[in-house]
């Protein structure tokens, strides 16, 4: 075991990430302070200067051990991407040398023609290219036998289109924050000097014993399971929740901790989920930018170490059907620069005024633009996840909770004040007194409001956070704005800007109201309802990633600069493109297992049972007629798969002939009903089958870390 292990995490907290402390260090002030203005968006960092800090960044990665250096970008797989460059090269004479400037810190030229394009890119137009991120601090990746250097990077087409996520991501978060400060200017906030977008993430995943999910193709190839019967012992007990964290995975927990640890990544939270083999990690809030890379990071640590573990790590939003899916919680809020949540109420009169805007202009934003957060999280695995088992429908409404919304109630009468903070007596001298929240949560709804932060609860685990975020902080931003033509509007009228703005959050929620609701968002009555309230524009998957496109979504994002026409329609189509894809991918694994595994397995128990009948003819046991209709339905399954799938075969044979919008419909229309069907068939056989014909680990198995 290597020396560092035995130090404690706050020794080796960032010790692999040039971060502002590492630069204060290695650069003098002049080029330090550049460095900071250029992170903080207030002027460019000159190729002089951007020199000087390759320099001093390829010296601190050689002296940790580091062989070569990457651009670190997103592109719309929604994974990230590397290409590792060797820091030592040849001189002149043949003798070696180690070379980094600063034209090779701040732009690369990684193939882009390979990488999800909507098709603007063809195999012969493979140039694109990769740029710093410098507001995003460069770290450092350890192997065995050395490290890479990381450098957070943008990814753009030849022609300048973003065929990344950072990039609208960075363009999002200047919006709302630029929009932030104004307001705030607005308000009599002068010495702020600037507000930052941050975000938490909650990261949910099963874990699964490698060698015994690796026997399952579907696994393997889809992340998730395709055919299994329920077991016996499911969820339904909740013993697994919040219980003693097995010691497999508690070890594997604090390898990732401690790997993360160094990248400067603090995990806050880890604990057994809800589902067994089903865990969560939530790290620190930070600024949305780093924020999203973390979740990066984090993710691929956790796909690294599960592997050293013998472990298989799922992401897959629905692995296992009948049971909790895996959601990516996304918290987020506003701080100022002088270290104040904008979202956190308060018992100051001014305060809290400030508060009511800006949470006004959340719920104005997302009453208008609510499709565009429906878009965000529209993906192939929240297909089968969203409206069931504590996962919130795709239906978008926004929960305040019971004292804000009294609140609102008696804002016509200028009462922003909030109820006493009072305590809960237990009635036990040994027991502290608990200081409740003031509102109870709401499990089923999309978009809470959870005391100091919005929770986003409906994107996917295996997303990438930056889309939703993207999509959250522009309709904010445009919230933000209209809050500010309000006040701006009546303090022309000689109103006091602090009155003015509690008339622009009466008039936010009253047109925002639309989006409020309270209750259970499972039930019939309040989709009746959502589709009066028009909250409902899109029925399936498909129709919800074409909401991209929506006029005034359109226009909104290429407004605030975030996106533009062209640059959405790639959008578009890269995630209905991924889409199909997922999906066809899953008829083809399913095809193959029944062919592999089922059918092979049906015959065998027929095999079985006919040997079983014939070498007891004649002996007198009763009424043989139950074990002659349970052979019977062994035929008949048998049967009834092959119709079913010579008839995928033939489905899948038709995808060929459309284009991606028609393969998105007929997978969700007519593909994936009749794969619910086989695997329907499939579980019903699985039941009454021998352990030992049965072709895969069935649930009961793979649901257990045990040797």
């Amino acid at each position: 075991m290597e020396e560092h292990e035995y130090k404690s995490l706050r020794e080796i907290f960032g010790s692999m990430v040039f971060d502002r402390r590492v630069m204060k260090q290695k650069l003098n002030s002049d080029i330090y302070e550049q460095v900071i203005e250029a992170m903080e968006g207030r002027e460019r960092l000159s190729p002089e200067a951007a020199d000087i800090v390759a320099s001093a960044m390829k010296d601190w990665a050689l002296s940790k051990g580091a062989t070569h250096w990457s651009h670190w970008f997103q592109p719309q797989t929604e994974l990230t991407a590397e290409k590792h460059l060797g820091f030592t090269m040849p001189d002149s004479n043949g003798n070696p040398i180690e070379v980094f400037r600063g034209h090779h810190l701040a732009q690369g030229e990684p193939d882009a023609s390979s990488f999800p394009s909507a098709g603007t890119r063809s195999t012969f137009e493979a140039r694109g290219y990769s740029a710093w991120d410098i507001s995003s601090p460069a770290f450092i990746v350890k192997t065995p036998k050395g490290g890479t250097l990381f450098i957070p990077s943008v990814f753009l087409s030849f022609d300048g289109t973003p065929l990344d996520l950072k990039t609208p991501l960075l363009r999002a978060l200047e919006a709302v924050e630029g929009r932030a400060l104004r307001l705030l200017k607005t308000l009599g906030q002068r010495g702020i000097k600037s507000v930052k977008m941050t975000v938490g993430a909650e990261q949910e995943y099963f874990l699964l014993d490698r060698p015994r999910a690796q026997l399952r193709p579907d696994i393997r190839f889809c992340g998730r399971t395709l055919i299994g019967a329920q077991p016996a012992k499911d969820q339904k007990l909740d013993h697994h929740y919040m219980g003693a964290i097995h010691g497999r995975v508690l070890r594997y927990m604090e390898d990732v901790e401690r790997d993360l640890a160094r990248l400067g990544v603090s995990v806050m939270a880890r604990h057994n989920e809800v589902a067994r083999c089903q865990f969560e990690f939530a790290h620190l809030f930070s600024d949305a930018n780093t924020a999203c890379d973390q979740n990066q990071i984090l993710m691929e640590t956790m796909r690294k170490l599960a592997r050293q573990h013998e472990l298989r790590l799922l992401f897959h939003e629905k692995p296992f059907a009948g049971m909790n899916g895996s959601g990516k919680h996304t918290n987020m809020s506003l701080m100022d620069s002088e270290g104040r949540n904008l979202l956190k109420p308060s018992h100051s009169h001014r305060r809290n005024v400030i508060f009511l805007t800006f949470l006004s202009a959340v719920v104005l934003g997302i009453s208008r633009f609510h499709s565009l957060l429906q878009a965000s999280i529209a993906t192939y695995g929240n297909l089968f996840r969203l409206g069931g088992h504590e996962a919130p429908p795709s239906i978008i409404s926004v929960y305040l909770g019971s004292a804000l919304t009294d609140l609102i109630h008696r804002l016509d009468n200028s009462d922003v004040s909030l109820p006493e903070q009072r305590t809960m007596d237990l009635g036990l001298a040994k027991l502290p007194d608990i200081i409740p929240f003031d509102s109870d949560r709401n499990r089923t709804s999309p978009v809470a409001f959870t005391g100091d932060k919005f929770e986003f609860r409906a994107p996917g685990a295996s997303q990438s956070i930056a889309l939703p975020v993207t999509m959250f902080a522009s309709l904010w931003a445009w919230g933000i704005e209209e809050l500010t033509h309000m006040i701006e509007a009546r303090c022309s009228d000689g109103k006091d800007p602090m009155d003015a703005a509690l008339d622009a959050a009466r008039e936010a929620f009253r047109q925002g109201s639309n989006i409020l609701f309270e209750g259970d968002a499972y039930t019939p009555e309040w989709h009746d309802e959502a589709r009066k309230r028009g909250l409902i524009e899109a029925e399936t998957m498909p129709d919800r990633i074409d909401l991209l496109l929506k006029p005034e979504n359109k226009t909104m994002l290429e407004s605030l600069g975030v996106y533009r026409a062209h640059e959405l329609e790639n959008l578009r189509a890269v995630r209905m493109e991924s889409f199909a894809t997922g999906l066809e991918v899953e008829a083809a694994v399913l095809y193959d297992m029944l062919w592999e595994g089922v059918l092979p397995a049906l015959s065998k128990q027929l095999i079985l049972e006919k040997q079983s009948l014939y070498l007891f003819d004649g002996v007198d046991f009763g009424d043989d007629k139950p074990w002659r209709d349970y052979i019977q339905g062994l035929g008949r399954a048998k049967s009834s798969l092959i119709l079913d799938a010579n008839n995928l075969h033939e489905l899948k044979g038709r995808l060929a002939g459309m284009d991606v919008r028609e393969r998105s419909d007929f997978l969700t229309g007519t593909i994936i009903p009749l794969m619910d069907s086989i695997r329907s068939k499939c579980d019903a056989a699985e039941l009454t089958i021998a352990a030992d014909i049965w072709p895969y680990p069935i649930y009961r198995n793979l649901l257990s870390l045990s040797a």
